[in-house]
């Protein structure tokens, strides 16, 4: 794969996976009795732990791979489901994958931009899986800079959202966040679909050349 389309296929990934967008309300709803200069502490904590989290699962992918015995195509398989899920959640105008009661709130209250805000929002095993696979289908130490480039770039974009979240939701609208949702939404269950083509087929292509074999 040429740099370019990789680019391209790390940053839409990353973007919609993190969903900045879809977390705005939740995140308005969960900092509504904070001023300005809280909301945007919290916003910026909970985009570096994100990121953190999210680079050592890329990095280290590989390893955890080997460590448990775990193909390459049968995680892309799994992935494939997990990505499709979100997509389709996204489609029909979700805000969040992740459901919040009030309890939920008031319990991580303390510190929301680890819990709920990091994980699993914008860092969930989506994006987890995500970053694993690109990892693997990095080809060069280019690629490799490439997709670490994309997942800070797509981290600080989300801390720039979700800091102006307050003038974002005026200035879009449930309308313009629900439009935007489904198109992410579309482009993730095509990703989450190519995914999941790419973890069967080599397995189909085993078993068909094993079975030519045994005949």
């Amino acid at each position: 794969m040429d740099n370019l389309p990789f680019a391209f296929i790390c940053l839409t990934s990353f973007f919609t996976l993190a969903n900045p967008l879809g977390t705005m309300p939740v995140f308005l709803s969960m900092t509504k009795d904070l001023d300005n200069s809280q909301r945007t502490a919290i916003a910026k904590r909970a985009t570096i732990i994100s990121f953190i989290i999210l680079i050592c699962f890329t990095v280290c992918g590989q390893v955890l791979f080997t460590l448990f015995g775990i193909s390459t195509n049968g995680f892309r398989i799994a992935a494939g489901f997990v990505i499709f899920k979100i997509g389709f959640d996204m489609l029909q105008a979700k805000y969040s994958h992740v459901k919040l009661s009030e309890e939920e709130v008031k319990v991580y209250a303390n510190d929301i931009s680890i819990t709920p805000l990091a994980i699993p929002m914008l860092c969930g095993p989506g994006a987890i899986a995500n970053g694993i696979m690109l990892m693997d289908d990095s080809t060069s130490l280019t690629m490799q800079g490439i997709l670490i480039g994309s997942i800070a770039l797509i981290y600080l974009l989300t801390y720039v959202i979700l800091s102006a979240s307050t003038r974002l939701v005026k200035l879009l609208g449930d309308t313009g966040i629900n439009v935007m949702m489904r198109l992410m939404g579309l482009i993730l269950t095509v990703i989450a679909v190519e995914c999941f083509v790419g973890g069967v087929k080599p397995i189909l292509i085993e078993i068909i050349q094993s079975g030519n074999g045994l005949i």
